[in-house]
C-alpha cells in the first residue's frame, strides 16, 4: 500500500467525453489488479452540472473479479493508474476516491446509483466493457446504455444519448442506493495525492 500511495503523487488530469485509447501491460494490470469485498455490484455514475442541472458524463464502476471503472470517452488520466481502452483498472479506495474528486467540484458533483448484482452479471458486465472498446466523443451515455441493456436484469434500460436521462431510468431499477460527491474546489486543487484537476465537459 505505501508503493502505491507513492505512485499517487504524480500529476492527475481528467475527465469530458473524449475518444482516447489506452493499453496498459499485462503486467501492470495484473500487479494493479483489486476486487472490492463484499457483494458484486454496479455503480452508475453521473457527473451533474450544478449550475444548469444538465448530465456531463456517464460512467460505470464494475465490482466483479476486479473492481474497475468503464470510463467511456472520459479524460481521467493518472501514469500509474491502468487503463486499456476506456477500461480503468486497480480500481482501489484510493483510485476510486481520485476518480470521483477528480470529476467533482464548484461546478459538478458526481452521483453514484449503487446496485447489487450475481458475480456472473458483474463479470457479463467486465466482458462486454472490455470488448467495447475505445469509444468516440459524446458516446459515453450510448455506450454504457449499451451495455447495461445486454445484462440479465436490465432489459428495461433503453438507449439513451443524454447521462441524466439514463441516471433518471437507473433509478428505477429496484435495490439502487443512490449517493452523491459535492466539492467546492475550482477544478485545479492540489489534493492530498498531489492530484491536479481540469473539466471540460460535454453537458447535455
Amino acid at each position: 500500500m505505501r508503493k502505491f500511495i507513492l505512485c499517487l503523487l504524480l500529476p492527475l488530469a481528467l475527465m469530458g467525453c473524449s475518444a482516447k485509447s489506452e493499453w496498459a501491460t499485462d503486467e501492470i494490470v495484473a500487479r494493479m489488479a483489486y476486487r472490492e469485498a463484499g457483494p458484486s455490484t454496479l455503480t452508475l455514475m453521473t457527473m451533474i452540472s450544478n449550475r444548469s442541472g444538465g448530465g456531463a458524463h456517464t460512467s460505470l464502476m464494475i465490482n466483479a473479479s476486479q473492481r474497475v471503472i468503464w470510463d467511456p470517452a472520459g479524460t481521467f488520466k493518472h501514469p500509474r493508474i491502468p487503463e486499456r481502452n476506456d477500461v480503468i483498472y486497480g480500481v482501489n479506495p484510493e483510485v476510486f476516491g481520485i476518480y470521483k474528486s477528480a470529476h467533482s467540484r464548484e461546478t459538478y458533483h458526481v452521483v453514484m446509483q449503487e446496485i447489487t448484482v450475481s458475480p456472473e452479471v458483474a463479470e457479463q458486465a467486465f466482458a462486454i466493457a472490455r470488448g467495447l472498446g475505445a469509444q468516440s466523443q459524446a458516446q459515453c451515455t450510448a455506450s454504457t446504455s449499451r451495455l447495461l441493456s445486454q445484462l440479465p436484469g436490465f432489459n428495461s434500460i433503453g438507449s439513451y444519448l443524454f447521462p441524466k436521462k439514463l441516471m433518471e431510468n437507473f433509478a428505477k431499477l429496484p435495490g439502487v442506493r443512490t449517493s452523491k460527491l459535492f466539492e467546492e474546489d475550482a477544478g485545479d486543487k492540489a489534493t492530498a495525492f498531489g492530484a491536479a484537476k481540469a473539466v471540460q465537459p460535454e453537458t447535455f
